[in-house]
């Protein structure tokens, strides 16, 4: 048997795209017939479970985070398949929100090698899918909460027909994959939509909600808007969470056309620890969710629901590493997120004043994160994470150069980290999760903690 480490670098042997982009995404480089084949081969562990499915471009992995607490919380037996991970591969597969053991991870490597070799062309990612289908599989869970890798149509985890699948915010994100323009990207995102199996949607561009409502009905699936069908309101903020009130709104009878006469058919009120307004959005998104998985025979009751989201944890978004002094990490990553970081940060924490350090990756769009994220700023440390696909230094100090601030250079996220205390100011890191990884090690490390990482 082998041990993890060379279970990991085994597994590190085929292409992953998410550490060199492929050059088209299409059905020749993304295979759902390889990862068919190989899961035939296994036995279709995939269909052992319920499942439910998330894609998106911002949100959808707080959005499992959030399902997965709810489920455990209602007492089922819960796999969690996500992606990116902070510090250790083993937080990708959770059972019951556990990682994978190492010895579990080593034992499914040498289960699978043999499959492996039978199916050519296999990647790394469609590999690890198949893993943690089968992991789950023989962990008897009762539902797993998937989280798209990229895009949607031709995604590792779209080979599953799930109970409900979910669709959250969208915006402009991998655009050399998945296309130029919201409609594109919203169509590669519709690819999860399964015949007569429901679809939810978080609130939406109208050109992004067109493609999914049409796509919905070519294959009858019934779609939920929220933000139409279930409308949204926060009730109360602090660095604690927030408290808000979702009310459903009643067959035909949308938000817009309240009359006097309009009755909701709930009104309910929950409190997520989650910071940021975009996250209210997401909880609701959830909730809305797990109410169609009810109707589709997946007993949840809102008690669950509000204690699943009361104890929910997702870390490096906006999520709070240090108070005095104020250090924040949030893996703001495109255009679109680091707009909504740049609106969050005087909202959540009421402060103008920080020193921004930021490490972006080179294949996402450098000029409109900063134009986002400069202005906010009142010292700026450029730096890069310890990944092949970071920025260069010296590109992103031109860049901010360019936008009127002169940046300090740091060559690693600790060394940045240093330099920004000097300045006595609250700081904020961000850029990517790889950056926000590096953060939360120096940050631990700092304190005398040493966080589990993979090497």
């Amino acid at each position: 048997m082998r041990n993890y480490s060379k279970a990991l670098a085994y597994l590190n042997q085929f292409i992953s795209y998410e550490r060199t982009q492929p050059a088209h995404y299409s059905p020749e480089t993304l295979s759902l017939d390889r990862v068919n084949q190989l899961l035939d081969r296994l036995g279709r562990p995939d269909r052992s479970f319920r499942s439910i499915h998330i894609a998106g471009t911002k949100g959808k992995g707080s959005t499992a985070a959030m399902i997965e607490s709810s489920l455990r919380a209602a007492g089922y037996r819960t796999g969690l398949y996500t992606s990116p991970h902070l510090h250790t591969f083993r937080e990708r597969i959770r059972i019951d929100n556990e990682n994978i053991t190492q010895e579990d991870f080593a034992a499914s490597v040498d289960t699978l090698e043999p499959h492996i070799t039978a199916v050519e062309g296999l990647t790394w990612f469609e590999i690890v899918t198949a893993q943690a289908f089968t992991h789950f599989a023989q962990s008897k869970i009762d539902v797993a909460v998937l989280e798209v890798g990229l895009g949607g149509r031709f995604d590792a985890t779209n080979v599953v027909t799930p109970i409900v699948s979910v669709i959250t915010s969208l915006s402009l994100d991998h655009m050399n994959l998945l296309g130029n323009t919201i409609e594109q990207i919203a169509f590669e995102k519709a690819g999860i939509i399964k015949p007569r199996v429901p679809i939810v949607s978080a609130p939406q561009r109208l050109e992004a909600f067109d493609v999914i409502r049409r796509v919905a009905r070519l294959r009858a699936a019934p779609l939920t808007l929220v933000g139409r069908d279930v409308i949204f309101e926060r009730l109360s903020a602090s660095l604690d969470g927030q408290e808000f009130q979702i009310v459903d709104v009643p067959a035909g009878r949308k938000s817009s056309d309240q009359g006097a006469d309009y009755h909701p058919l709930r009104v309910s009120t929950f409190k997520v620890p989650l910071l940021g307004s975009h996250q209210i959005t997401n909880a609701a998104t959830t909730i809305t969710a797990l109410h169609v998985a009810h109707e589709r025979g997946l007993p949840i009751s809102d008690e669950a629901i509000r204690a699943g989201l009361l104890n929910v944890k997702w870390l490096g978004r906006l999520e709070i590493l240090n108070h005095s002094p104020l250090l924040v990490v949030d893996g703001a990553h495109n255009a679109d997120s680091a707009q909504k970081l740049a609106a969050a940060l005087p909202e959540v924490f009421g402060l103008d004043e920080w020193t921004l350090i930021i490490g972006i990756s080179a294949d996402k769009d450098l000029p409109a994160i900063l134009d986002a994220l400069v202005p906010i700023a009142s010292h700026i440390i450029v730096t890069r994470a310890h990944n092949v696909r970071a920025a260069d230094v010296e590109s992103l100090a031109a860049l901010v150069s360019d936008r009127g601030q002169q940046p300090i250079v740091a060559s690693n996220v600790d060394e940045a980290i240093v330099i920004a205390l000097q300045h006595q100011l609250p700081i904020i890191v961000t850029g990517s999760l790889f950056t926000v990884a590096d953060a939360r090690e120096a940050w631990a490390a700092r304190s005398g903690v040493l966080l589990e990482k993979d090497e």
